[in-house]
Formats: C-alpha cells, structure tokens, sequence
C-alpha cells in the first residue's frame, strides 16, 4: 500500500553461540512442560548447596536444559531466573561463570518474552553488579599470560565474557533494560571491556555486539560518550591486526560509530562515514566461499597432522614401556593415555570454524549496516536540511572536548597520521545531513559511495558457492554454514532493495542496468525450482524485485518478467504463510499490471491479474495483504482503455460493491487487535479509495455498457 520501505535490521534476537534448535526434538517428542519439572526441579535445588561443585554442576545442568524451550514454563513456574541470579556474585568463580552461562543460554533462547521476565526478576541488579566486579577485578588483579592460561577456566574475563552476552541479550529484547543500562553507567565498565580487544577479542565482540545494540536510538546514552570514550571505539576500529575475529569486531565497532553519528560535529562526518564504509567495503570484498574452501582444507590437514603425531608417541611410548618393564599383560598398556594428552596441547579443534563463522557474521552484519543506513527515520521528510557549526551536536561535542584544551580534536579523537589516511580516502567541502542519511556536496557523497560498494553487494546476491555448500553439508561440525551463507544471500538482496530505493538511475547504470539486474534477479528466482519452500530467500528476493519494478516503472523502463514468469511468482507466494511475501507479490503484480494497462493487446493478462489480486482482496486472511491487494487494484484499473475493457469483463464493479461492507466490518472487529496504528491508518486510507474507486468503476461501466 504505497511505496516499499525497508525495514531497520536489528541485532539477532540469539546470540551467536549455542545452538537452540534442540527445542525442535523435545516437541517433537511430545515433551511437556510438567515432565520437565522434574531435573528442572532437581537442578534448582542444588542451587542452593553448600559445595561450590555442585552449584557448579547445577548450573551447567540448567544451561543444557533451558535450549529445550518446552522446559522454559517448568522453570518459569519455579522462579529460575531468581534463584539464578544471586549465584552471579557467588564466592566461587566457576559457579559465577557457569551461572552467568546458564543466564545467557536462557536470554538467548527464550526469546523476548523471557528476557522482559527476567528484566521484571531484577535480574539486572546482580547482573550490573558482576559486571562491576569484574572490571574492579581487571583492575587490581592483573595477571601475566602464562597465569591467564593457568586459571582460564575461571578467569574473570570469561565471566565478564558470560555477562557481557546476557546483557546483550537482554537489552536487545527490553528497553527497560536499556533505561537501566543508562541510568547505572554501564557504559563506562563495557568500554573498559573493550580496550582489551588486543588480549581477548572474545571479549571486545561480545561489548561490540552490545553496544551496537544499545546506542540505537538511544539519545540519552550518547550524551554518556566522551572523548575518551570514542577514543576507544576508534582503537578497535582501527586495529591491524587482520584475523577473521578481528574484523567482525570491527565490523560491529563500525556499527556502533554509526549509531553515534549524531554527535559527531558535522565537519568531521565525512572522514568518519569514509571510515565506516571503507571497514563495510572491506568485508564484503573478501570472499567468503573460497574461505570456508580454505578453512575446513586447513582444518582436515591440521587434524591429519595431529593423528600422525599422536600415532609415532603412541607407538615410540609403547614400545618404551614394553622394553623398560618386560609388560606382557595388555592391561597395562591401557594406563598410556598419550592420545588425551597430546590432544590437550594443540589448538581447540574448532580453530578454523571458528574463524570461519566470524567472516560470515561480519558480512551479515555489514549488509545489515547498510540496510540501516539507507533507512530514513521518517518518511515523510523529502528535503535535506544543512548542519551549520552551530548546530547543537557541535556544541555538545566542543563541550566535551572541552577537557582537551577548548580545541575539537579530529573525527573520533583521530591521531594525525589516522586523519591524514581517512582524508586520502575521501576530500569533502561541506556536509549535508538529512538525520540518518548524510551526503558529501563537491565530493563523493554517500549515494556515489553506496555505487562504488554496489558490487560487493550484487556479488553476495548470488547463490552460495557450491563446492563451499557441498563441503559444509557433507561435515556435522560445519553444517550451520550453509544457512549462514544463505543468511548472507538474503542479506544482499535486502540491501539491493535498499540501494535501488535510495539511488537514482544514473546511479545505479541508467536503464540498461536496472534491465540487466532485473533478469539477474529473474534467474536467481527460477533457477531454484523449489524456490516457495525457502521463505527467507523468498521475502528477500520479492522485495528486492518489488523496489526495482517501482523503479523501472517510474521511469517508463520496460520490464523483464513474461506474464507466465510473473504469475508463477505471485501464485507461489500468495500461499506464503509469510505475510511479507504475499504483500510484495501483490505489489509486483500491481506494479506490471499498471504498466500494461497503458498498452495495447494486453486485455487477457489484465483480466488475469484482476482476477487474482479480487481473490487475495476477498480471500485472505491478513487485512494488510487484503489492503495491498485492493490497492494494487485501484493501479491496475485506475485508466487505460484495455483495463476498463478488463474490469467490465472481469465484473470488477459488482464483486468490489459486495466486499466493501466486509471489508469494513474486518476493519472495525479485528483491526484494534490485530494490527498497529499505523496499519490501520493505511487501511482506513484503503477502505477511502476504496469507496472512490467503486465510484469511478461505475461511470466506467456505465459509459461502456451503454
């Protein structure tokens, strides 16, 4: 109903670790709540024992047991979260990590409803309190590296890691726990966290993850961030080191810059937008198929080699024991464990996954920075609006640089050799800043930057590299892979939406261009026979279709899609049970039909389009895609001499007359429930043009019946 916007991408609603599919085995066991009760009830238990152990033991037992969501009501019902949460600040360390651990799987898990609940437990309270405590810990307890290896298990940095995740989780499902977030300053302990990107980057991504998170949209935190403060971001976005890990964290320190864009003064804008882009650019240029190639090759090699070594000391040790001790009984041989201990001292065997599953995630989120970047905040602002130095986040800024001698230092505290590199990137005269969206005038502006990275993005819209695909589906270990490479895909595709929405045509090839991405998306589209039954890649490809034939039709360019490629799309997503799916098929066809309303010898295709969007108008059962359908109508028939011919034939007037009072009463019975305010402002303004549309239907009718 109207032009498509894009939506924001959030952060994930689960963290990056820890794999909550098991809830799909227990329902299909039939498993209920109540019989879950029992370990739940067990295990809470012996939360309250006075051996560290077993709370230990207790607490892994309840971070299993909580990714089996039909076990979430039993420990609902006996009030985990609160019996959970003082074990945070347990005397032992290992029940604090494990503890921690369970919390995190629980918030990760659950999903919304869960985290909010736990907000209202005061799960907060300790929560912020162990934060606290760990960065007291780093303080006053530092330890060298070989003592860090030593008490890695129950190192303060893996517990403030196991928090710094339930934080995450929670302030991405509750704004209550932002407000608190806020008003307790956690922000100056998750920064201190994160200057020790350069010893654990574990730990710095889990803060850049949280911090993404909660410096969207959140006015009153960024007033919190000074010089210092930026000045940290501005390390770790810069870091050198290279490693796959490395550059996820800086993927998302990209991100949270960009939330803080804000209050960054409008001279220094560009160098930072440069900044952001060029860390964004750098992402997607690599290529994550022959990575993942690469990586499981070195995996399968670095394993191979391994075995080989543990086979010689295995044999030489043997052989040793049976010369210095005469041992004829194979018992004893039984007793050399050297294949358990050589394995202990080589890298954790999921080394390379690891790396692997980093690159991926960066590119996601890379593409979804763009995506949010490309989103306006309001859509009805039309004009950009020029940031003078007066402006009051130049104002806020020199204040809190104030400290620094009354001189604003260069973007993000930017050393002069850094600010020297990010000027050679990019030259501008003057910004201009329309809120989110930001321009470089007598330069490259971000539009022309977004052209320049358009490449990176069409690439990732193809399908997975096969033999990457092939190799991750054959290995149980790298399996998951091939969804996120996939995640990926759809990614781009949203951002293609996005991009072609924001830039001009000159921009984005001129016609000949928008024709060949349309055949691109064509073929992506039908190549995959299945392609109804994969709803992510579905929703995805429709919208990027949808932006693009709005493009197209705009400006008078001819369309790609035969009507029988156009009907096998709609007819395949209009049983979607996504209601994002059906409401783009519905766009696209309005979108073509009102295209050749305007030509000749098109009358049987119009009467076929009319047809089906009047059943989806009539049929289905969301109000939106019902609305989109009525308005895709009001374009189709709206003028040209082959749509009133379709119309009459069609007897769209009569079936129209007989909906109007249902569609009313849904309106009235199911709208204040069901749908948002602003649905139902478009579907008020639907059932208006619905009214006017019925009233120019008669006239047509009425001048060619007689």
């Amino acid at each position: 109903m109207g032009k498509s916007r894009t939506k924001r991408f959030k952060r994930p609603q689960f963290s990056p670790t820890g794999d909550c599919q098991a809830e799909a085995a227990g329902a299909a066991n039939g498993t209920e709540g109540e019989e879950d009760d029992g370990p739940a009830a067990e295990l809470l238990e012996k939360l309250q024992h006075p051996s560290a152990e077993v709370r230990e033991c207790a607490c892994a037992g309840l971070a299993r047991l909580v990714q089996q969501r039909p076990a979430l009501p039993g420990l609902a019902r006996r009030d985990a979260v609160r019996r959970l949460g003082p074990l945070l600040l347990d005397p032992s360390l290992a029940v604090r990590e494990t503890a921690a651990g369970a919390l995190r799987n629980l918030s990760a898990c659950g999903g919304f409803d869960v985290c909010d609940d736990m907000v209202t437990k005061d799960i907060m309270t300790p929560l912020v309190a162990l934060l606290k405590e760990c960065s007291a810990g780093l303080d006053s307890n530092e330890m060298s590296p070989q003592e860090k290896k030593d008490q890695n298990r129950n190192s303060i940095e893996n517990i403030a890691n196991e928090a710094m995740n339930v934080l995450w989780n929670i302030c991405e499902c509750s704004s209550r726990a932002v407000s608190i977030f806020n008003k307790e300053g956690c922000l100056e302990i998750v920064l201190k966290y994160l200057s020790r990107f350069p010893t654990n980057v574990d730990l710095a991504i889990s803060v850049a993850y949280c911090l993404q998170t909660v410096t969207e949209d959140n006015p009153e935190l960024l007033k919190s961030f000074s010089a210092p403060a930026l000045s940290v971001l501005e390390s770790a976005m810069l870091s050198p080191v290279s490693s796959m890990e490395y550059i996820l964290l800086k993927t998302l320190v990209a991100g949270t810059i960009w939330n803080l864009k804000d209050i960054i003064p409008s001279k220094s804008q560009a160098e930072i937008i440069n900044a952001i882009l060029k860390i964004l650019s750098d992402v997607l240029d690599l290529d994550a198929g022959e990575t993942v190639i690469r990586m499981h090759e070195a995996e399968k090699q670095r394993l191979e080699a391994a075995a080989e070594t543990e086979d010689v000391l295995e044999s030489t040790s043997c052989g040793s024991l049976m010369e210095d001790d005469e041992m004829e009984e194979i018992p004893h041989k039984r007793k050399v464990r050297r294949k358990t201990f050589i394995s202990d001292l080589l890298p954790p065997t999921d080394k390379e996954l690891r790396e692997t599953i980093a690159l991926l995630t960066a590119q996601q989120t890379a593409l979804e920075i763009i995506v949010n970047m490309c989103c306006s905040e309001d859509p009805s602002d039309d004009e950009w609006e020029e940031l003078s130095s007066s402006d009051e986040s130049d104002a806020f800024m020199e204040n809190s640089f104030s400290e620094c001698g009354g001189q604003l230092l260069s973007p993000l505290c930017l050393s002069h050799e850094v600010h020297t590199a990010f000027t050679n990137y990019l030259i501008p005269k003057k910004v201009v800043c329309f809120k989110s969206n930001l321009i470089v005038e007598h330069g490259k502006g971000l539009r022309e930057l977004f052209t320049v990275y358009a490449k990176e993005i069409f690439e990732k819209t193809t399908f997975p590299n096969s033999t990457a695909v092939d190799i991750c589906s054959r290995s149980p270990t790298w399996k998951s892979l091939v969804r996120k490479m996939n995640t990926i895909q759809c990614r781009a595709l949203v951002c293609l939406q996005s991009l072609v929405s924001l830039l001009d045509v000159d921009h984005l090839g001129g016609p000949a261009a928008l024709q060949t991405l349309a055949q691109h998306l064509s073929q992506l589209l039908f190549s995959q026979p299945d392609f109804a039954k994969h709803v992510d890649f579905l929703e995805a490809i429709s919208s990027a279709l949808r932006a693009l034939l709005q493009t197209m039709a705009s400006k008078n360019i001819s369309q790609c899609m035969t009507p029988d490629q156009l009907m096998t799309l709609c007819t395949a997503g209009i049983h979607s049970s996504n209601t994002g799916v059906r409401v783009n098929v519905v766009s696209i066809l309005g979108i073509t039909g009102s295209v050749l309303a305007k030509e000749d010898g098109t009358l049987e295709t119009l009467k076929t389009i009319g047809c089906f969007l009047l059943e989806v108008a009539t049929k289905d059962p969301s109000l939106v895609v019902a609305g989109e359908a009525l308005d895709a109508l009001f374009d189709v028939f709206a003028d040209g001499k082959e749509a009133e011919r379709a119309s009459v034939q069609i007897k769209l007037l009569s079936a129209l007359k007989e909906f109007q009072p249902v569609f009313k009463m849904k309106i009235r019975k199911e709208g204040r429930g069901k749908y948002s305010p602003d649905q139902l402002c478009v579907l008020d303004n639907v059932k208006m043009n619905l009214r006017r549309f019925v009233a120019y239907q008669e006239t047509v009718e009425k001048r060619l019946t007689t």
